[in-house]
């Protein structure tokens, strides 16, 4: 096969480049557009999830001692895929058989296939943005981007900071130290690269590529077997994965198995033994601090990288666009059903209200121009469902009819058409209420009234500190008040986003600019993708001899 690195090397040099730069930067185009992947590619993405449907998914030469799958579409139908399965002992036999022939192949070989992996699976974007959508309940343009083209790019930058981090330092040396009038002191030195072992990535439901893929590919790029072990209810668009990084692999000799689908059913789970297993060294995590709290408790032999639950916060102080920002928040709400883990959930108002550009504004009325700005959002039924999508797991609808009695109801909550859908509910509750001090994940806000501006962002900034945070939103116009806030916030360890207006939303995190995560409060331990991401996942280990002179 053609060398791969040297195939991709000037998109791994723009991808470094971008690393450090931060500007804006992607070379997966996010648009789902015929122009850009062919006039038939939506048709053939469909046609080939049509295909998958109640047949068994094929991964040649991958472990298997059972069929298991259960995957049900948030939109209705069963998806009748069914994925080989085996029992830990099995994959961690597999993946322990490939480990020295990958690290072996060194870090260009790896590269090089790891981003031929990336192109492949961006020329099946569509088919990825399908399976994605029928298994998370994201509607078809979100999952596209978010299944396909943005998760590659975290890819791509988990790849392109791990060889970075790599290369950083020279590979060999020649030490030479000067001993007066004798002979100098001679030392050639050779440094490895080790890496650190097995690695477990455990896919969550919401987002299975865009939080999979920086773990999977970081791991990879380091040299360390991978295990995948998507959600039971979203497992298809990593065993697409999986498969594509299987044939390339293959490929371009380097063992399969370094690579590996551990898929189960809710009823017979495998991650705990698996993440236990003492040969696991590396386990990523998306999900539930429970869970979370249970991998620190018990996987005491891996290093965890972790994005847990959090309360994410909108102090509005003030704002110089009423409207504007109305609009801009019920877009954030609404957004895939408030199943975003950067999605606002507790909006803080002083409960005098606040001042606008279109003069003051009560509390009531701020909290109902949230509620209009939804309304109209989601007042054409075609555009309400392209927004907001469906709800992942049934279990969200029990959460949100829960949330119903914690305050007054400002704006309720709907069906929206077809399949396990609602659409924002919002609630005026009073500060210190404890359903808006805790994650409610779905479509679910709370509007707090605080004493003022500055109570307000206190408390936003605490939540983050104690609770978790993966992002915080402020609006205000008073530019030392935004000065103190940056100041707070930063404190927390959240990422803040000031006066979001028009087609930017807190929601988003950009790859090669956004630091998603910081790994500063309890949201998560993981920063995606930082060097602290990549770096333990390999070590240095130095070989000397002495050189006669």
């Amino acid at each position: 096969m053609t060398d791969l690195f040297a195939r991709h090397s000037a998109l791994l040099n723009d991808a470094v480049q971008a690393l450090k730069s931060r500007g804006f930067w992607s070379p997966f185009p996010e648009t789902p557009s015929g122009k850009i992947y062919g006039e038939t590619a939506r048709a053939d993405g469909e046609a080939g999830f049509a295909a998958l449907l109640g047949q068994p998914f094929v991964l040649p030469g991958h472990p298997e001692t059972a069929q298991v799958g259960a995957e049900l579409s948030p939109f209705g139908p069963a998806l009748g895929i069914t994925y080989p399965a085996a029992d830990p002992a099995t994959l961690i036999a597999a993946a322990q058989a490939a480990a020295p022939a990958f690290a072996a192949a060194g870090p260009e070989a790896r590269v090089g296939a790891l981003i031929e992996a990336l192109q492949r699976l961006n020329r099946i974007s569509f088919l990825i943005g399908t399976a994605t959508m029928h298994t998370t309940g994201q509607a078809f343009a979100m999952a596209f981007q978010a299944g396909g083209p943005h998760a590659q790019d975290r890819g791509l930058e988990a790849v392109a900071m791990a060889w970075d981090e790599m290369t950083r330092f020279a590979a060999a040396a020649r030490w030479e130290k000067p001993q007066g009038k004798a002979a100098p002191l001679v030392l050639e030195k050779h440094w490895t690269l080790v890496p650190a072992g097995l690695s477990l990535v455990i896919g969550c439901n919401t987002f299975p590529t865009w939080n999979a893929y920086p773990g999977l590919f970081a791991s990879l790029a380091t040299g360390n077997p991978v295990i995948v072990k998507p959600h039971p209810a979203a497992i298809l668009p990593l065993a697409l994965t999986v498969r594509v990084l299987r044939e390339v692999f293959a490929e371009a000799g380097l063992p399969a198995d370094a690579v590996l689908l551990a898929a189960d059913t809710a009823e017979a789970p495998v991650t705990q033994g698996l993440a236990t297993d003492p040969a696991v060294r590396l386990i990523d995590f998306t999900g539930s601090s429970a869970f979370g709290d249970w991998l620190r408790r018990n996987a005491t032999q891996a290093r965890l990288f972790t994005e847990e639950t959090g309360v994410n916060t909108v102090t509005i102080a003030a704002s110089p666009d009423f409207a504007g920002m109305c609009d801009n928040l019920a877009f954030s709400l609404a957004l895939y059903s408030g199943q975003m883990c950067s999605a606002p959930q507790t909006i803080f108002v002083p409960g005098s209200g606040i001042e606008t550009d279109q003069g003051h504004k009560s509390f009531d009325a701020v909290a109902q121009g949230l509620a209009e700005a939804i309304d109209r959002l989601l007042a054409d039924p075609a555009r309400a469902a392209g927004v907001a999508g469906a709800l992942a797991n049934p279990a969200t609808l029990d959460r949100l009819q829960a949330a119903r009695t914690a305050g007054r109801v400002i704006r309720d909550s709907a069906a929206l058409g077809t399949g396990r859908t609602a659409s924002p509910l919002v609630l005026a509750v009073a500060a210190g209420e404890a359903a808006a001090e805790q994650e409610c994940f779905g479509p679910v806000a709370f509007v707090v009234a605080c004493g003022d501006a500055e109570e307000g962002i206190s408390r936003a900034a605490a939540l983050a500190r104690d609770k978790g945070a993966i992002t915080a939103a402020l609006y205000d116009t008073d530019e030392a008040r935004i000065g103190r806030a940056i100041r707070a916030f930063a404190g927390a360890g959240v990422n803040l986003s000031i006066n979001l207006t028009g087609n930017i939303f807190v929601n988003q995190s950009a790859a090669f600019s956004d630091f998603h995560v910081t790994g500063a409060n309890p949201a998560g331990n993981a920063c995606l993708t930082d060097t602290a991401f990549v770096a333990p996942r390999f070590h240095r280990v130095m070989w000397r001899r002495q050189i006669a002179t």
